[in-house]
């Protein structure tokens, strides 16, 4: 029966797959930040610009939407995401809203986050309230889940005034100590325009920004990329910051970047710009699984156990 021992290994190996992988094949969870330029009714009434947005978001577990100026988008926004169909894979989404911000009345704007129900949670809120030191002050959302190793992290909305970009980038220190303070959380991320390239973010200005000069923040998206849907800019204006060791490690490696609908959507230009001049960030946190970063070793262990059993019985 020498041919039972020798196949032994190799049967305890295809029963044990299944759970040495189960963990790293799980589907990443998916963040978006996308500006879309002065929401308003007018573009919530247009149905091909709200089909597009609408598919932009159904990929996503959370997105971040900036330039909200009506606060009644959102009602049929979610409506179109929420309808029975089978295209958005039978997700619920919510939302949470800043308050409106800016200032003159006919520039208000929110920041309003997007989240799918079935796998986070929102466990707080926070306005940042110092008016003097931001024109659209930061709106940070506490986030729980489940589905992914950090379990709790912070998501900050940013929308820089464009003529004190450098002042307000600098100040966002401030806003990452009152946030990790409020919530106790230091699984903070930033993510919005922040107008940080080109003429309004130089070289010489990094050294102005404790963002950048701070060691602990992580900034995904590089000063080489072109976050505008704009043939005549080339400027990394749109960025995500994240901050420490523990939630850079809960990142997909390589998974910030520039999404880029035109192609994936199959969409002229002139028809991304309808939407926005802006295009949308996204970034993607490792799985919960607990076998996350254990299986690839466990994997190896097990193979070499199983030829070297091999082997012997040969």
């Amino acid at each position: 029966m020498a041919w039972c021992s020798t196949l032994l290994p190799v049967v305890i190996l295809f029963c044990l797959l299944p759970v040495m992988t189960r963990g790293a094949t799980r589907p990443q969870f998916k963040i978006c930040s996308y500006k879309v330029q002065k929401f308003n009714m007018a573009k919530a009434s247009n149905s091909r610009l709200m089909h597009s947005l609408t598919r932009l978001l159904a990929r996503y577990d959370i997105t971040v939407l900036h330039d909200v100026m009506d606060p009644a988008v959102i009602k049929p926004l979610l409506a179109a995401l929420n309808r029975e169909t089978d295209r958005y894979d039978d997700f619920t989404y919510k939302s949470v809203s800043s308050k409106s911000l800016g200032n003159s009345p006919d520039s208000m704007q929110q920041y309003v986050f997007i989240y799918r129900t079935q796998t986070v949670n929102v466990s707080g809120q926070f306005q940042y309230d110092k008016k003097q030191e931001f024109v659209r002050n930061p709106f940070a959302v506490e986030f729980q889940s489940n589905k992914i190793a950090i379990k709790k992290f912070v998501l900050v909305a940013f929308h820089a005034e464009p003529k004190q970009a450098i002042q307000e980038m600098n100040r966002l220190y401030d806003v990452f100590l009152a946030v990790s303070k409020k919530f106790d959380n230091k699984n903070v991320m930033f993510i919005g325009d922040f107008h940080a390239g080109c003429a309004y973010m130089t070289k010489k200005d990094k050294k102005k920004i404790k963002l950048f000069t701070n060691t602990s923040f992580s900034w995904m998206i590089g000063d080489k990329m072109d976050t505008t849907a704009s043939e005549e800019t080339n400027c990394p204006y749109d960025r995500i910051v994240v901050h420490g060791q523990p939630f850079l490690k809960g990142i997909v490696p390589l998974s910030s970047e520039v999404v880029n609908i035109a192609r994936d959507f199959k969409l002229t230009m002139s028809k991304v710009r309808d939407l926005s001049s802006h295009l949308p960030l996204q970034i993607s946190l490792r799985g919960s699984g607990l076998l996350l970063k254990a299986s690839p070793l466990l994997i190896l262990f097990s193979v070499s156990a199983i030829i070297q059993s091999f082997l012997s019985a040969v």
